[in-house]
């Protein structure tokens, strides 16, 4: 019998895996933001390969509207726009991904520990999230990145940071649904420490509302880089990025013949938050069921 019940268990959670694939593979909406995502990371990954022309050139002319030659236009130093697209999505999905995953994993420790505890834990940390809160969380960055500079590794660290109390609510909520249950007072009464108790035995189970937040976040993450960049903060030339592509032509849209220089970075940006809000979407009408 005891290797009965885990078998069947087993069997149970692989089924409910291969349902909710089989459900999010017939969600339109879950689909059509995930091939507009493959799409972006096809480019961050081969995009200096299948561009046209070095997007780092500056030896085209100057400020030409999109044609046959350039899809995209050229900007005020020469550079290839269409080009610059593709290869711009490289460092947006490189920080981006990796700020967003060091927020779900301190919001969700933090999450975990405030619900199984509740009490005078929860009273200190809730309120230190709700300080942090009540800050404008651009301030926040801007702030740290002007007194530890600006680096990759510190515009992954500040957003990460900036993510935290706010996805340590999202599972904070979850763990006190989860921890009246009976599973979780079974668990006590055998003796069960609780690190084991909160990563083994409650974290599975509040898994749909940490993934579909990661996805949230996400759409979060790319404005945070992006506006960070665009103030000089983020990431430095001369790399093709979107947003720096803006904050370099951004004062041509006065002429109002140049809009190309900016259009089309700004759709890039667009069109990434709106797929990754279309998957976010999709996993929640899903993991919701």
């Amino acid at each position: 019998m005891s290797t009965v019940a885990p078998a069947i268990e087993l069997k149970a959670a692989q089924v409910a895996r291969r349902e909710t694939l089989r459900q999010l593979v017939r969600s339109k909406t879950f689909l059509a933001g995930a091939i507009i995502i493959a799409f972006w990371i096809f480019c961050a990954i081969f995009g200096y390969r299948v561009a046209p022309h070095d997007p780092l050139d500056q030896s085209f002319p100057q400020l030409v509207g999109p044609s046959p030659s350039y899809f995209f236009g050229t900007d005020q130093l020469g550079r290839d726009v269409f080009s610059r697209v593709l290869a711009g999505a490289r460092d947006i999905l490189l920080i981006v991904p990796a700020a967003t995953l060091l927020g779900i994993a301190g919001g969700t420790a933090v999450g975990l520990v405030t619900g199984y505890f509740r009490g005078r834990v929860d009273d200190v940390v809730s309120r230190i999230v709700d300080a942090v809160l009540a800050l404008p969380l651009i301030v926040i960055a801007v702030t740290v990145l002007v007194g530890l500079g600006h680096s990759t590794v510190t515009l992954i660290v500040v957003i990460g940071i900036v993510f935290t109390p706010i996805v340590s609510r999202t599972v904070r909520a979850a763990v006190l649904s989860e921890r009246q249950l009976d599973y979780v007072a079974a668990a006590q009464l055998s003796g069960e420490r609780a690190p084991y108790v909160m990563f083994v035995e409650i974290l599975p189970n509040v898994m749909g509302p940490i993934i579909v937040e990661t996805t949230v976040r996400l759409g979060y993450a790319i404005f945070a880089v992006a506006g960070l960049t665009f103030l000089g903060f983020g990431v430095q030339p001369p790399s093709p990025d979107w947003a720096l592509q803006i904050a370099d032509n951004y004062t041509l849209l006065g002429a109002g013949t140049y809009a190309w220089t900016v259009l089309f970075p700004g759709l890039a940006i667009i069109s990434l938050v709106v797929a990754v809000n279309l998957v976010a979407d999709g996993l929640s009408r899903v993991l919701e069921r």
